[in-house]
């Protein structure tokens, strides 16, 4: 019965990372593309510990893949973040996103 959840697991993290290599490489700018790598990459990696938890099995394998998990999903929408505010500040496009509300009525340097 494990090796048939573990299967399915890997396979769903396998498709979630097909789908989030796909949308980078369709998806027009920088942002868009950094959306589908963050959120779906998240997912897919999460999956694929959870399916890595399963097939090992035990208290100390699963509590590894958890904390693993806890820090993807802290970190990557963070870094896809800030990826974003670069790109964002690289363009000239969006300087209504690096300007925080409460600097708005200020002159700039």
């Amino acid at each position: 019965m494990t090796e048939i959840l573990t299967a399915i697991l890997a396979l769903t993290a396998g498709g979630f990372a097909l789908v989030a290599a796909i949308g980078i490489l369709r998806f027009p700018d920088a942002l868009t593309r950094m959306h589908a790598s963050s959120k779906v990459g998240s997912l897919a990696g999460s999956l694929a510990l959870l399916a890595a938890a399963v097939d090992i099995g035990g208290v100390s394998a699963t509590s590894r893949a958890l904390i693993a998990m806890l820090f993807l999903l802290m970190t990557a929408p963070i870094g896809a973040h800030l990826l974003g505010r670069a790109a964002a500040w690289r363009s000239g496009h969006k300087q209504d996103l690096l300007v925080r509300p409460s600097d708005q009525g200020k002159p700039g340097p």
